[in-house]
């Protein structure tokens, strides 16, 4: 078997579970400076799946992508923390504000200046939009096949691939040539922790942008260093259109965002009683809780 190139296509996002009243800025697009960030749940489990690859085939080389402000960086170094090889960092003011049209377009823009790859993986979605587009646009943009909702590899040659998706109601083996592309579901195995010996010699790792221009201790250490230095492309670098990014190029407008409460009205106690239960079950189903 020979070594795989794989692509893994994370995102920072907003924590979702602390949205507040400034969340959204005028135009309609998230306020992120304004928010916590966190690494998108679906995307740690496409590294995860992406790292125990690594673990069968040696020599398999795991690059990581994202899109998104010089902060995203930080989930850069996470992953290479946990065990990437190379992480490429997408940004540039002009990318704002983009939806699922102009950030596949995007991403399918910088994957393209790659020489190879055999596999690009995504998590299933994004918590701060839920669509599940990006994945699926990028391998129609790319006119490769794809795979949604991977749960498990089962099996990899050097021309096919053979994966266990979850679906609703139950799971399905299905395989695809390569290259092709995979969405990762969160039911597949939670991310590897983050390994010492790794923290120690990636916690420099920096894009250009990131490095004071004062800082000499960083430039030298970049410079012995040259893993540490983490690409960093903006629109020219990609050869992207501008009218297909950010803003201009997405068609979707968001009108609000609204941070929603759930309480409960009334509660019950119910014994462990089959007639409680069945009281219950009835009365979930009646209200289209359930069924």
């Amino acid at each position: 078997m020979r070594p795989l190139k794989i692509v893994v296509l994370i995102k920072q996002v907003p924590d979702t579970r602390h949205v507040g009243p400034d969340a959204m800025k005028p135009d309609g697009t998230v306020n992120r400076g304004k928010l916590d960030t966190v690494f998108n749940p679906d995307d740690l489990h496409a590294l995860e799946l992406a790292l125990n690859l690594k673990d069968r085939v040696p020599e398999t080389e795991v690059t990581v992508m994202t899109m998104g402000p010089r902060r995203a960086a930080d989930i850069i170094r996470d992953s290479f923390y946990r065990g990437a090889d190379n992480g490429i960092m997408i940004s540039d003011k002009r990318f704002g504000g983009a939806d699922t049209l102009a950030t596949s377009y995007t991403l399918v823009k910088a994957i393209q200046k790659l020489p190879a790859y055999d596999i690009i993986m995504g998590g299933r979605q994004a918590i701060d939009g839920d669509t599940a587009q990006v994945g699926p646009q990028c391998a129609e943009k790319l006119n490769i096949p794809q795979v949604t909702y991977v749960e498990e590899v089962i099996s990899i040659t050097n021309d096919e691939v053979v994966a266990k998706r979850r679906l609703s109601k139950g799971v399905e083996t299905v395989s695809s040539p390569l290259p092709c592309l995979m969405t990762v579901h969160g039911a597949s195995p939670a991310c590897r922790s983050k390994e010492a010996k790794r923290v120690m010699k990636y916690k420099y790792a920096r894009t250009n942008s990131e490095i004071r221009r004062n800082d000499e201790f960083m430039k030298e250490l970049h410079a012995k260093r040259p893993y540490l230095t983490i690409p960093e492309w903006g629109v020219e670098d990609i050869d992207a259109e501008v009218t297909k990014i950010g803003l201009p190029g997405s068609p979707t407008k968001v009108k609000s965002v609204e941070s929603i409460v759930l309480t409960a009205s009334e509660a019950k106690v119910l014994s462990e009683s089959d007639s409680d239960i069945e009281g219950m079950i009835k009365e979930l189903i009646e209200h289209h809780t359930i069924g």
